[in-house]
């Protein structure tokens, strides 16, 4: 059982919400634990953790940038003080684990932890690591991965297929469609569809849906869509003098988990903890993978699945074209339906979150 741990990492929700996921489970097998949190100054981490109950600590670490930009000239001396901060900070806390998630602050904070003995684990959430944990993986004891083939990027010895850790309130859907229906104002007997497209918002998402207004509200399916933190003044003032019909645009869904009970077909972006979510509510998925990320990893992540026939792939340049047209066809297709859920649901890792905490406590001195 652990009573002090550090969880380090953030930047995007992408690996916030999987590093409270972790913090959760430890809480559960032990109310009295001890959990830290380390972010990075100015990053969504520092709003989101408290809002979930832990304390967290910043450190002035940032990332470099590919354009020319002064900030850059910082860097150097940003990641000197965050190394320094991270020290102070694990010997003061004297954590019996660490974890890191990804992002800026989890480089800092694990390397310190290591240097001074503390046994470290890092949680790489999807099919192409990020810089940080393969750099991070030479020097902990363990490497929670949720997808194969990743021996090509980290020592085999140090893997664990565990899965992507889950919030169990986000997907926990059964008997909630009535409070759905109810809590989105929708009708129960209408076709529902659910676009996600992360916290911040998807642009491509976002102007295919405008692009396709009258053909959604043509459609006679009620649409609830997520067009994010970046996008949704603009949206909102663009369509204030239009009729959305169905169409409910919202900033951020507060109740995840009613929003998956009502969708008939869901679109989304294949961030890895997205693909992991909708893995265990097993709902018809199309998949519309960013562009604007390392290495194409949301293509790699969608390709996991489409390959098995459990998800559909719209890509990015492709979605004011094709991507209403695709869900409009799905819904049209209870076969295809029906497959897609099949597929999907047994791609889902419904304790990977557990594992992971039963990794960490084999770690515990």
């Amino acid at each position: 059982m652990i009573t002090k741990a550090i969880i380090s990492g953030g930047g995007t929700g992408g690996h916030i919400f999987p590093a409270i996921a972790i913090a959760d489970e430890i809480k559960r097998r032990n109310p009295d634990a001890e959990i830290l949190f380390v972010g990075a100054e100015g990053k969504m981490e520092m709003e989101k953790v408290p809002a979930a109950g832990y304390e967290i600590k910043a450190l002035p670490i940032a990332g470099f940038q590919r354009k020319f930009a002064w900030s850059n000239f910082a860097l150097p001396f940003k990641i000197i003080g965050s190394m320094i901060k991270a020290r102070r900070i694990v010997k003061k806390f004297r954590p019996e684990v660490t974890v890191g998630v990804g992002g800026y602050a989890s480089g800092p904070t694990i390397k310190a932890a290591t240097m001074i003995g503390v046994p470290s684990m890092v949680q790489e959430q999807n099919s192409f690591p990020g810089k940080t944990n393969k750099i991070l993986s030479k020097s902990v004891q363990k490497i929670c991965v949720a997808y194969d083939g990743l021996e090509r990027f980290f020592p085999q010895e140090k893997i664990v297929l565990t899965g992507n850790p889950t919030r169990r309130e986000m997907v926990s859907i059964e008997g909630k469609e009535a409070e759905g229906y109810k809590f989105y104002d929708f009708d129960p007997n209408k076709k529902t569809v659910l676009i996600i497209g992360g916290s911040l918002g998807a642009r491509t998402l976002n102007e295919s849906v405008v692009a396709n207004l009258e053909k959604l509200k043509e459609s006679g399916v009620q649409v609830l869509w997520q067009c994010g933190k970046l996008y949704h003044d603009k949206l909102e003032n663009e369509l204030k003098n239009t009729d959305l019909g169905d169409i409910k645009m919202v900033q951020f869904i507060t109740r995840m988990d009613l929003a998956y009970a009502i969708a008939d077909v869901v679109i989304s972006r294949a961030g890895a903890i997205s693909i992991s979510e909708l893995c265990l509510i097993a709902k018809p998925t199309i998949l519309v993978p960013s562009p604007n990320v390392s290495e194409d990893h949301q293509t790699k992540n969608a390709m996991a699945l489409v390959n098995k026939d459990a998800a559909v792939l719209v890509k990015d340049v492709e979605a004011k074209e094709k991507m209403v047209d695709e869900v409009l066809s799905l819904l049209l297709d209870s076969t295809k339906c029906d497959a897609l859920k099949k597929n999907i649901a047994s791609l889902g890792k419904p304790d990977a979150t557990a594992s992971i905490v039963d990794e960490l406590e084999k770690l515990k001195k």
